[in-house]
């Protein structure tokens, strides 16, 4: 059996935020995605495909509007104040289009919120925050 060296797998924990004004978000788990293939593109796709499967309350499997994913946390890394989402640093950990999962720093076990850009800014802007 040969192996892959340019295959890197991982297990990615996805927080979908439904609501940042009542702090309603649900994580789940999305194994064995290859982190130097799979595009921020690909990612919405295989998250989408996996809501179905996922034990989440309607709302979550219903609402259409999660349109932007950002890197939360790291394994082992240090973790915000703010218990729903990391409002610094959006122009580092904000996952952009068109590129691979690896390149934008993603690795096994990193945490990713998945969630609406419009309601976001509101959230930051509520906190007193300006986009960075």
């Amino acid at each position: 059996m040969e192996i892959d060296k340019d295959k890197k797998e991982a297990t990615l924990t996805i927080r979908l935020i439904r609501s940042f004004v009542h702090t309603n978000w649900k994580p789940f788990v999305i194994h064995k995605i290859d982190l130097n293939l799979v595009t921020t593109e690909d990612l919405f796709k295989i998250i989408y495909a996996s809501l179905p499967h996922a034990k989440l309350p309607p709302p979550f499997l219903s609402y259409k509007g999660f349109d932007t994913l950002k890197v939360e946390t790291h394994r082992f890394g240090h973790k915000t104040n703010d218990p729903l989402i990391n409002c610094h640093d959006d122009e580092k950990l904000l996952l952009k289009p068109g590129m691979n999962l690896s390149s934008q720093g993603v690795d096994h076990e990193t945490e990713i919120s998945f969630f609406n850009m419009k309601d976001y800014i509101a959230y930051k802007e509520s906190k007193g925050s300006t986009l960075e």
